[in-house]
């Protein structure tokens, strides 16, 4: 980091970021967690179901992690947008992230979804965005509400406006990969799953 007093220093970003996940943890809804889980253990128990996992972005790329410990853990599951997803079905799991839920590929990827039966999980700010309402269970996991105007940090400090340091949909992509992390924990205590198990499924031909 540069010597410029004016340089936000890193670590104090980190530390806000840290912080406003733990405030997360304590909003989320501890019914839509476990609707959400519920549905993860009935496609567990299921053998012929499966779950798609979506996003845009960086949203894209929580879901790919979240994903990659799904399959650690013994489920059938694919990722948006891979060469090797088959077709959806009825009585199949789409987890759809967004944190704005509007994006327009998920939405309709959401839609299509729905039109075969299959149900919609959305981890979402906003539950009454589009694919909020079109989801059989909604996990609102907070974030940033909107770009700040102003790029001047300090300035926005003198004027009273305490915005979140971290740009963009930041905040909702690192508190949803660690609320799908903490998903994974639940998932591992109420399936009897070890983590040697898991071991097991991790890749053993790597980049």
């Amino acid at each position: 980091m540069s010597g410029d007093s004016s340089t936000v220093d890193a670590l104090y970003v980190m530390r806000e970021i840290g912080e406003f996940i733990v405030k997360a943890s304590r909003v989320i809804s501890r019914e839509q967690v476990e609707k959400f889980i519920g549905l993860l253990v009935s496609v567990y128990k299921d053998s012929s179901k499966k779950i798609l996992v979506m996003g845009a972005g960086r949203s894209g790329l929580v879901g790919k992690a979240f994903a990659m410990r799904l399959m650690h853990m013994g489920f059938n599951v694919y990722v948006l947008g891979e060469t090797i997803v088959p077709s959806i079905r009825e009585g199949d799991l789409v987890i759809a992230i967004s944190g704005s839920g509007r994006t327009r590929l998920i939405v309709t990827a959401a839609e299509a979804a729905k039109h075969v039966k299959a149900k919609v999980v959305a981890i979402t700010t906003y539950p009454d965005s589009p694919l909020g309402r079109i989801a059989d269970v909604v996990v609102r996991v907070p974030g940033r509400a909107k770009t700040s105007r102003m790029d001047d940090y300090f300035a926005r400090q003198i004027l009273g406006i305490h915005e979140p340091l971290a740009p963009l949909g930041t905040l909702f992509e690192d508190t949803a990969m660690v609320f799908l992390d903490g998903i994974i924990y639940s998932l591992m205590q109420v399936l009897g799953v070890s983590e040697s198990e898991m071991s097991m499924r991790h890749a053993n031909i790597e980049f």
